[in-house]
């Protein structure tokens, strides 16, 4: 699966993207906003990230750059496809940071869980102490709800996050009532 925004080309990664992807996360700020991705991220990481198998309704893109094709970033849904919801997850690598790639690359992400996947309910969370985060995610239309822990393996331990949901549904409902 492929999307297209104005500015980028969201794509599956390819074992052959393996040093550019471990270049472009592996930075501490980065992954220890992350649940899943170690820290020292090296290229094995990228490399056994590319070969795991991937479930076709819970996508995993590699966020490029149109103009020069250039990895800025990572984006995908997470979960059992057989489930009424899945987690959004993202990252943008820190020398694209403030050109609104998460919130480009996550509005088109969001629009495939909703018309293609139709994925009724999508969860996110963000680092308590990575506030730009949680600004993306308001901008995609999703609900601050609690206060919550989840492990980073980045930080080797518990992180504080604050919870958020979006339902397909009443996003749907709101767009027939305006």
């Amino acid at each position: 699966m492929f999307a297209i925004t104005e500015r980028l080309l969201l794509r599956p990664g390819w074992m052959e993207d393996a040093p550019a992807l471990s270049r472009a996360i592996g930075e501490e700020a980065i992954v220890r906003n992350l649940s899943r991705a170690p820290w020292p991220y090296a290229l094995g990481d990228a490399q056994t990230f590319l070969a795991s198998p991937r479930d076709p309704l819970r996508p995993n893109f590699l966020i490029c750059r149109r103009d020069d094709a250039a990895i800025v970033g990572g984006i995908g849904l997470i979960g059992a496809s057989d489930a009424d919801e899945a987690e959004l997850g993202y990252w943008i690598g820190s020398a694209h940071w403030g050109h609104g790639y998460a919130t480009e690359a996550g509005r088109a992400v969001v629009a495939i869980a909703d018309a293609s996947l139709r994925i009724p309910r999508l969860r996110a969370s963000h680092a308590l102490d990575n506030p730009a985060s949680g600004r993306v995610l308001a901008k995609l239309g999703f609900r601050q709800g609690a206060l919550g822990r989840i492990h980073s393996i980045g930080r080797g331990g518990e992180m504080e996050v604050r919870l958020f949901s979006r339902d397909r549904r009443s996003v749907v409902e709101q767009a027939l009532a305006a």
